[in-house]
């Protein structure tokens, strides 16, 4: 029954995170007007607006004027609730799971916003690495001065590499909010988990720049959002991060 209540939470808090990837980005409020349809601004019905279950039931289209909704609402919920679900198993109904609930709603909304703006808000990254700072006093795994040293790693490597790429360049190759991003990051996952952080995202986005390249459908000096690249790294990072430099460390025996 919890488990059930958790992923009911969750389809719920997910509704909510998808107001806040539309809204927050168009500096619109978060609580007033209602939900509307985007296409033809029609008031969304409570019953037009169940999480998941709306969406199925109308076929992924408005009631009022038939466009379609995009699948991207449904897919935050679904991912919200899973992630909530994957808190509870780890953690149960504890701090635990509070804090890393805030954690992935945040890199749910920066991964979702930077993908479609290229932008990374400050009011949620700022307060985000005041949050992971003010977690590491409840936690046996992180203290604060790791936590300081995460973020200052995760941020430091970033602004590195664009002050090097505008030295080179003459022109910004990343933006400022990636290094803000990384302070929060770092901040819950310490400096190996940000470096890890970084790795991976750089990784699969190279993957995919190069598959746009392929495809003649970007070039290089086309942007990419990296911090759709860094959220679910960040994610993985939080919660697998030590077996995953673990075992690569076990690789090299010394």
């Amino acid at each position: 029954m919890e488990k059930i209540i958790i992923i009911l939470v969750g389809l719920v808090w997910g509704s909510f995170l998808n107001v806040v990837i539309y809204r927050l980005p168009r500096k619109q409020s978060l609580v007033y007007p209602p939900s509307t349809c985007p296409s033809c601004g029609q008031r969304i019905k409570p019953y037009d607006n169940i999480p998941l279950v709306s969406f199925l039931l109308l076929r992924g289209k408005c009631r009022s004027c038939g466009a379609s909704i995009s699948w991207r609402y449904p897919l935050v919920e679904a991912i919200t609730a899973a992630s909530l679900l994957l808190l509870y198993f780890y953690f149960g109904l504890s701090l635990h799971f509070f804090a890393g609930a805030l954690y992935t709603s945040a890199l749910i909304c920066l991964g979702f916003i930077d993908y479609d703006h290229q932008l990374l808000p400050d009011m949620i990254t700022l307060p985000g690495f005041g949050l992971g700072l003010v977690y590491t006093f409840f936690r046996r795994d992180l203290n604060f001065g790791q936590g300081l040293l995460g973020a200052a790693t995760g941020a430091g490597v970033l602004l590195i590499v664009y002050g090097l790429y505008y030295l080179l360049r003459k022109k910004e190759g990343l933006g400022l909010g990636d290094v803000t991003m990384m302070l929060f990051v770092g901040s819950f996952v310490g400096w190996r988990g940000a470096l890890l952080t970084l790795v991976l995202a750089s990784f699969v986005g190279a993957l995919i720049g190069l598959f746009f390249i392929k495809m003649k459908q970007k070039d290089l000096q086309s942007a990419l959002p990296f911090g759709t690249f860094l959220a679910p790294a960040a994610f993985i990072a939080f919660f697998w991060g030590e077996i995953i430099i673990n075992s690569y460390l076990q690789m090299f025996p010394r």
